[in-house]
């Protein structure tokens, strides 16, 4: 089921609009149906499409398959001899080539490219010499696709053959909160946020998820077992792109018990010190399971080199499964669900409100700014935190020296004055000290976000700074509409 890649399709149509060959890089972690996009791109195109996926097998033997496979694209419907193969992968892009000429468009997907490409490392080399001799005259649109983002990243980089010769990249993400609409409709907007927080917008989980269960339901159904996907996929997405996946296991439940600064990790994750995290901590934000952050008053031009980041799991269910699953294994060897439900059911909330909650917040002020919905042009979209206060949402301009600060509460009462005057009237002043002059000449404004809604105390004080008041319900639809 492909579900909300409208922008992506558009993308790769574009492609095939251009009279010229195209070749385009098209990446993301694993279970996001970058296979599913690419095949239902094709198959509803309307031209005659070629897909081979790559696998860890010898060269010479993905040589035969993909030789195979261009054969019977240049020869349909026609009997292929036993044992063919051509005799390298050069002559297989020429023959490719050959086959993708004359006015109908070829789409042709190399999937899980990164396979090959480790296989046989100098692909890349003969695919640049294929290219600009024989394939870029052709009527073909090449996309190549692999969930190793680092190394479809590099495929593009100023030393790579290919630098200069490929669209995109096409980055393929999770899914936004909206599309869960689609997997759960019998769901309540409350429900689809806790989902989403334990799941993420990863279409392969959300599809095993039920709407008829309750969640507890569907946890005890999926999680709490000793196979299937939820329990193998933290150690194999991590796994399969590493050597010392111990070591990356105990990073990642760092993060997940609260370790946010490098040192601190590297304390909890019994690594040597500092510099001895650091390379992990790039290897997983380079796979997109981690997440490097920064206080929105740091300037643009210190981003790179602050060291005020913190550290955080960028993957919702990575979060989930550390927090919840991984530390509870005794339980459910022990079949002890119910022990296990219990603690859940007791700390969801929490969870799901300094989690994902927070960052569908941060999300919804990124959407206003990009509707210009914001009084001001916002430059940079997150949170500040420092040694004195958190503050969940934040968003800054330097041009205009204005700045939006806000409150984000997953509580099942409706937020109260208080903590619309603690932001207002206590922490405004702690975050301003941070900004240059102490923040003189800046401009305040404020955002308030509450799952149940607001007292009327509450709505009198915001009223009386014009902030802005947003329920679940109008950050749902409102995300809906994103």
């Amino acid at each position: 089921m492909l579900v909300d890649r409208a922008r992506e399709m558009q993308e790769l149509n574009n492609l095939l609009q251009s009279p010229a060959a195209r070749l385009v890089a098209v990446s993301g972690r694993r279970r996001l149906g970058k296979t599913t996009l690419l095949v239902h791109w094709a198959k509803t195109s309307g031209h005659p499409y070629l897909y081979w996926v790559a696998s860890h097998f010898p060269s010479a033997v993905l040589l035969a398959e993909f030789s195979r496979k261009v054969w019977q694209h240049g020869n349909p419907g026609k009997h292929i001899p036993r044992q063919f193969s051509y005799e390298s992968w050069q002559e297989a892009f020429e023959v490719l080539a050959e086959a993708c000429q004359g006015e109908q468009r070829h789409i042709v997907i190399l999937d899980e490219f990164p396979y090959a490409v480790q296989s046989e490392p100098g692909l890349p080399s003969a695919l640049q010499n294929a290219w600009d001799h024989h394939l870029k005259f052709s009527n073909v649109c090449l996309a190549l696709c692999g969930s190793q983002i680092g190394m479809m990243e590099r495929l593009l980089g100023a030393d790579a053959p290919l630098y200069g010769r490929m669209a995109g990249p096409l980055r393929v993400r999770p899914l936004p909160l909206a599309a869960t609409k689609t997997f759960f409709p019998r769901y309540s907007a409350e429900q689809r946020v806790a989902v989403y927080a334990i799941l993420g917008g990863v279409p392969a989980y959300l599809e095993q998820f039920s709407d008829e269960r309750s969640i507890l339901e569907n946890l005890r159904h999926h999680l709490f077992q000793d196979v299937g996907l939820f329990r193998t996929d933290p150690d194999y997405l991590i796994g399969e792109q590493v050597r010392d996946l111990s070591n990356y296991q105990a990073v990642l439940a760092a993060i997940a018990d609260g370790a946010r600064k490098p040192a601190d990790i590297a304390l909890q994750a019994k690594l040597a010190q500092r510099s001895g995290v650091d390379p992990y901590l790039a290897q997983l934000v380079e796979m997109d399971y981690v997440r490097r952050e920064l206080p929105v008053t740091v300037s643009p031009a210190q981003r790179a080199t602050s060291r005020s980041s913190r550290y955080i799991l960028a993957d919702n269910y990575l979060r989930f499964y550390f927090r919840f699953v991984r530390t509870n294994l005794d339980l459910i060897a022990q079949q002890l669900y119910d022990e296990l439900e219990k603690r859940i059911a007791e700390q969801l909330r929490a969870f799901i409100g300094m989690t994902t909650f927070e960052e569908l917040c941060r999300e919804w002020v990124l959407s206003q700014a990009r509707q210009g919905g914001l009084p001001f042009a916002a430059e940079q979209v997150g949170s500040y935190w420092d040694s004195q206060v958190q503050v969940d949402v934040a968003a800054i301009s330097w041009r205009e020296k204005a700045l939006l600060l806000g409150e984000a509460k997953w509580q099942t009462d409706d937020m109260g004055r208080a903590l619309v005057r603690e932001l207002i009237e206590e922490k405004t002043v702690k975050v301003k000290a941070s900004l240059p002059a102490g923040g003189e000449g800046w401009r305040l404004f404020y955002a308030f976000f509450s799952r149940a809604g607001f007292t009327a105390a509450a709505q009198q004080m915001a009223g009386e700074h014009q902030a802005q008041l947003v329920d679940l319900t109008q950050l749902d639809r409102d995300l809906a509409e994103v």
